[in-house]
């Protein structure tokens, strides 16, 4: 069976569109804003979602994801937490892909079969470590596989011309390129570099690429996705939706963001 990674890309390329794909903290601003957030996103163009999995020591992330992974795990959201949100999203929608982004460490307690058993239960389509490197993927990549999830790779500016050879031949579901090295939510973003490399990356790769880190409002999205299959957008995202009061202010604020980065990658292709 196609997965629905694989067939929503085949969808957006058929179209000659883009992909946008937001990035959300499940738990924040509130355990209960998370699903209603989602299917607001969607409403607003977003073709693929993902949520991110609050975690103690996240590395890879800017002041903006930490501060909202710790208010989540104030509230007691954990990786339990963040299936349950997934398996109530898929009561109403089954199209559309959720990708699970987060750290390794929560996978290992539980065990990679485990979790990965559980993740397609409830209807998890990908997942995306930022801590496990290529050469230590293989044991969770065949667990994950094993169950119908895909194993979503990270590339950089930073990575060794080997490394990316390797992460473009063995990427699955999509291929994330993070358009500057540093932290989510920054922004010394350098257009031209990052078209110049991401495009020489979606020669090389089997998967689309999305480029991510740096995009926040239309403007950025529109001059990045020339080359790319899509963009994701997090930090931005994040806190616009922070403080917001009861999940309708949340979902209503997710829906106000995203619509204008809808718009405008539907101008930039068409």
């Amino acid at each position: 069976m196609t997965s629905r990674i694989k067939q929503k890309f085949g969808q957006l390329a058929a179209s000659g569109r883009k992909a946008l794909v937001p990035f959300i903290t499940s738990g924040d601003p509130g355990l209960e804003a998370t699903v209603p957030v989602m299917h607001a996103l969607v409403g607003a163009g977003a073709d693929v979602i993902e949520l991110g999995v609050p975690f103690s020591d996240p590395m890879a992330d800017g002041p903006s994801i930490q501060r909202s992974s710790e208010r989540a795990i104030g509230r007691g959201a954990g990786l339990r937490y963040v299936l349950r949100c997934v398996a109530e999203f898929r009561r109403t929608d089954d199209t559309t892909p959720v990708v699970l982004m987060g750290y390794l460490n929560p996978i290992e307690i539980l065990g990679a079969q485990a979790f990965a058993r559980d993740a397609a239960a409830a209807g998890v389509d990908g997942v995306l470590l930022v801590d496990l490197p290529p050469e230590e993927a293989g044991p969770t990549r065949d667990a994950f596989n094993a169950a119908g999830i895909e194993l979503i790779s990270l590339a950089a500016p930073t990575t060794a011309p080997a490394r990316l050879q390797r992460l473009a031949r063995e990427s699955q579901g999509y291929l994330y390129y993070v358009s500057f090295a540093g932290v989510t939510g920054g922004s010394q973003l350098d257009v031209a570099d990052v078209l110049r490399r991401a495009g020489e990356l979606r020669a090389m790769a089997s998967v689309p690429v999305l480029v991510g880190f740096g995009i926040r409002d239309a403007a950025s999205a529109a001059a990045l996705a020339p080359a790319a299959d899509g963009v994701v957008v997090g930090s931005a995202l994040v806190d616009a939706l922070a403080g917001a009061d009861g999940p309708a202010q949340a979902a209503d604020r997710a829906a106000a963001f995203l619509a204008p980065l809808r718009a405008a990658l539907d101008a930039a292709a068409g």
